[in-house]
């Protein structure tokens, strides 16, 4: 899980600099979660729920797939759990937040920018958990 956390708060600062930026500031992830569970405007909630996805549910993942997925870079399987991440955020909470398919309402920057972070945030992900597990062993 300690990849996890690691790979969230890159993200998570990349998502603040993003905001910071003026780029799509609209695109606020732990905004849109915090709304999907009523309790819009309290961005905390959606933060801590963000974390928890990541370090949780991502650190997990890594730990159950990285000797699972082909090929012996963990890097590249981090790459892969983002991409799958993406999609089901693409698939699912895009939608049920009101973004549309592909959070398509925010337009074509939103699915190309949020694939970047989770393809950065796999990298992380991936590249983390294989060194702790090399200094494991």
């Amino acid at each position: 899980m300690a990849a996890g956390l690691i790979a969230t708060v890159v993200l998570s600062i990349l998502m603040i600099v993003k905001t910071m930026m003026g780029f799509m500031p609209a695109l606020d992830i732990p905004s849109m979660i915090a709304g999907m569970m009523g309790m819009s405007g309290n961005t905390l909630v959606g933060w801590f729920i963000h974390f928890m996805i990541g370090i949780v549910l991502y650190g997990v993942a890594i730990a159950v797939l990285d000797s699972r997925l082909p090929g012996n870079s963990s890097v590249a399987h981090g790459i892969t759990i983002g991409v799958i991440g993406w999609l089901g955020m693409m698939l699912t909470l895009m939608p049920m937040a009101g973004a549309g398919l592909f959070g398509m309402s925010f337009g074509p920057m939103a699915p190309a920018m949020t694939l970047v972070l989770h393809l950065i945030f796999g990298a992380v992900l991936g590249w983390y958990f294989g060194r702790s597990t090399r200094r494991a062993n």
